[in-house]
Parts: structure tokens; sequence; C-alpha cells
């Protein structure tokens, strides 16, 4: 896919789309072919700040959502408007209310699973696919509630997933300082400012505790994260909240069953994946990146970067931006 040539990046402009949502909250800027930004939790389309200007001056159309559930996006109340087919749904009308007729897709975290599910269920939108931090694994095994309620540590310690499922639950922990727990999420899976080994692991609770006592309790800030990032951030949630944000942990199951005609089944679009290697979503699925000439046929690019968290396009910026651009500057017109 051949970019426009370089020319200074217009700036960002916030639209709201009709979706089946409802509406769309997005920030696009730039023109030439499209390239859909999709955020992962507890995050929004903010977390694309540094890739929006970098792809516009480059040449495309860069567009980053806020995902239905965040930001100015609508928010259902039904938990069941979360699964992943709505979301999917989201992500192609959007292409299509910008009047375009397909994109590429680049998710990070959740929006990595986002990205790859709308990749395989819209072939005819999606035409590439960049997975950050979360391999793409296909649809197979036990329901995913299965799985993550078996990955208990010593003395039971409950998985985050598992945590999160029930409503209302993670809500209580979160909602009475919401700025305060994001700094410690984000601080734990951040390469600069994540416990030390052997500390208690943060993607587990303790019997009768909360995640937040296994966040970083110091105060300090990642270096990617400044008081104004963090501001924004928090801002977001204390005016939303978290339950639509939340309700994707709460739809695993769901997906499992809409998703059943789609068991083991590859994307085959050109792909791209990027990791941390210090981010636990990179090592706990090392044999998903493994499998990955089975399930990714198309990837034409995977990098691991050395010394670096889950927040990928936040933590290495510079990075992040040349590998993308080298990527999409490889796909064909």
């Amino acid at each position: 896919m051949a970019p426009q040539p370089p020319v200074p990046a217009p700036a960002a402009t916030h639209r709201l789309v009709p979706s089946p949502a409802g509406r769309i909250h997005l920030v696009e800027q730039g023109s030439g072919p499209m390239v859909l930004l999709v955020h992962g939790f507890p995050e929004s389309w903010y977390s694309w700040r540094h890739q929006l200007p970098a792809l516009a001056a480059a040449g495309y159309r860069a567009v980053a959502v806020d995902v239905r559930g965040y930001g100015r996006s609508s928010r259902p109340a039904a938990p069941e408007a979360y699964r992943m087919v709505e979301l999917v749904e989201d992500n192609a009308a959007v292409v299509h209310a910008l009047g375009e007729r397909s994109a590429v897709i680049v998710g990070h975290d959740w929006g990595s699973a986002i990205a790859a599910d709308s990749a395989l269920l819209r072939p005819d939108v999606f035409r590439a696919v960049g997975l950050l931090s979360v391999p793409y694994a296909p649809r197979g095994g036990p329901r995913p509630s299965e799985i993550f309620a078996g990955m208990g540590g010593e003395g039971r310690d409950e998985f985050y997933v598992s945590y999160f499922q029930e409503p209302g639950r993670a809500e209580a922990e979160i909602e009475p300082d919401v700025r305060g727990w994001l700094a410690g999420f984000y601080a734990a899976l951040s390469a600069d400012t994540m416990p030390e080994p052997g500390a208690p692991d943060p993607h587990f609770v303790a019997p009768g505790g909360t995640l937040r006592d296994r966040l970083p309790a110091d105060g300090r800030l990642p270096g990617w994260l400044g008081e104004d990032e963090l501001d924004f951030y928090a801002g977001e949630f204390e005016r939303t909240g978290l339950s639509g944000a939340l309700a994707r942990y709460r739809n695993m199951d769901r997906d499992w069953e809409d998703l059943a005609d789609f068991d083991g089944a590859p994307v085959t679009q050109p792909s791209l994946f990027l990791g941390g290697a210090l981010d636990a979503s990179t090592t706990w699925l090392a044999d998903a990146i493994e499998a990955y000439p089975l399930t990714l046929p198309g990837l034409s690019a995977s990098h691991i970067l050395d010394g670096c968290g889950h927040w990928l396009q936040q933590e290495r910026p510079a990075e992040t931006n040349r590998l993308l651009l080298d990527w999409l500057a490889s796909l064909p017109a």
C-alpha cells in the first residue's frame, strides 16, 4: 500500500459517526489510505496520540476510535451489547461512515483482539491487520471462564480476568479513586515501574483482597505518562465510569459461543505483530506467537521490543511508529 508523499500533518479532527452502538467518537488526522486504530483497556483514542500525527505526516488517513463503552462513544446498558461481534460491526460502520470501502486495522491490548476478529469476520472491509501487545489466538478449547478460573496461583489467588467478570465488583474498587487506580495499573505494566521479580504479581488478586493491593503504591508514574496524560485518562473514566470498559471482559464466554464457526480459523490478511519483551501478554502467550505460521499465514513482520512493557505505542512511540510505517509501506496498494 503506497502512501502519498509526506506532507505536514493537518490538525486532528474529532467526529461522531453512527454505528450499531448508536455513535462512535473518533479522532482523525491526515488523508490517504485509511488506518483504523483500536485501543485497549483501560484507555481511549488518546492512547494513539503519538501515532496519529506520524501516520498523517506519512500520507495516511489515521482514525483512532473510542471503543463502545469508552469516552464519547455510546455506552449501551445491556452487558451483552459488548460482545465481539458487535464491536466488529462498529469498526466496519466507522469505515463506511467515513466514506471508505476498506481500511487497515491496528489494535492494542483488547484492541488487538478486536482488530484480529474484525479482519476474521469482515475481510471485505479490513485488508490488513496490525496487532500490538496481545498475540492472535484463534477461538478454541474450553470456555474462557473455565481457563481463567484455573489460573489462580499459590494460595488460590484469582486471575484478574476472572476478578473482572462479576458486574460491579471491580467498579467498587476503582471508581472511588479512578486517578489513583489508573496510575497504579499503568505503572504495574510499564517497563520502568513494574514490580521487581519476586514481588506479588499484579495480574492476580489475593483471597478477600482487591487488584489494587498488588499495584505499585509508591506514586511513581512511568516515563511515558505525565500528570497531564493521567489527568486526561482519569477525566474520561470519572465521567463515564468503568462498567462499559469492563463489559468487554464479561462477554468472553459469549464470544466463544458466537465464534463457534471460526474455531481454529486463521487470519489470512497481511499482518504485523509488535510485543514488549517485559509484557506478560507476550510471555504467557508465547505458544500463540510460535503458532503464527498457521494462525497468521499472512504475517509479514513480527518484532519483540527489548525492555518494553505492555503500553507499547506509548512507552516506545518512535520505535512503534517506525515499525508500523515500514509495515504499511510494504502492503500492496
